[in-house]
């Protein structure tokens, strides 16, 4: 089988995600790739950006030179605040993503189960380091989970799977994974294909995955 698509950028991708953020949503980016979603947010739409190290109102990065480390994310990388932007205490945070008050969070991820299991914090391997961080409180506490990642490891295996290997941040909590080559939906079912990139079937995106996807 020959498959001739182009894989996403990592701003691409980006993109993608901030396509899908609704017009008022309260939004947590975890550290890495999500937080290149704060720089792809379509013009006119409000989007509130939460920080669990305690922020609500970020903006883009800032541009080089104008980096203040005293506003950072939980990242640790230098960010912006928008008018009306405000700093509270952590446990504070930590309130607003356990209470429900967060519409969407989009996490990094090492698995992700047909059915929505998350395993994003640690893999097992001898000198990993594993850092939680608030991913529980986030995967949990947001009203949508989303996942942006790399649908294949660098060995070429699924990060997709039929069940997680790795230790679980939460179960059934993935609604949608975006990925450099297609965005699916977790379903109690399987697998659901929202798009592939160009080029990639949904029948190539199956032997890609090894896992069934409903179109």
């Amino acid at each position: 089988m020959t498959m001739a698509y182009t894989r996403r950028t990592k701003d691409q991708l980006a993109a993608r995600v901030a396509q899908d953020i609704f017009d008022g949503a309260v939004v947590n980016l975890g550290i890495g790739q999500p937080t290149l979603v704060a720089n792809h947010l379509p013009q006119g739409r409000e989007v509130i950006l939460q920080s669990e190290n305690g922020i609500l109102g970020m903006g883009p990065a800032p541009e080089a030179g104008e980096e203040d480390y005293d506003l950072i994310n939980a990242g640790k990388q230098p960010v912006t605040l928008l008018p009306g932007g405000s700093f509270f205490h952590h446990s504070d945070s930590f309130a607003m993503m356990r209470g429900g008050h967060l519409d969407i969070c989009v996490l990094g991820a090492f698995q992700v189960s047909a059915t929505g299991d998350l395993a994003n914090w640690h893999t097992g391997e001898k000198d990993a380091i594993p850092a939680v961080g608030g991913a529980m409180d986030l995967a949990i506490g947001a009203k949508q989970t989303w996942v942006m990642m790399d649908l294949l490891t660098k060995q070429g295996a699924s990060k997709l799977v039929q069940q997680c290997t790795y230790p679980l941040t939460g179960i059934g909590c993935v609604k949608r994974v975006y990925s450099d080559l297609a965005t699916l939906e977790c379903t109690p079912q399987g697998l659901k294909l929202v798009d592939t990139v160009e080029g990639l079937s949904r029948e190539e995106l199956e032997t890609l995955v090894g896992l069934p996807i409903a179109a």
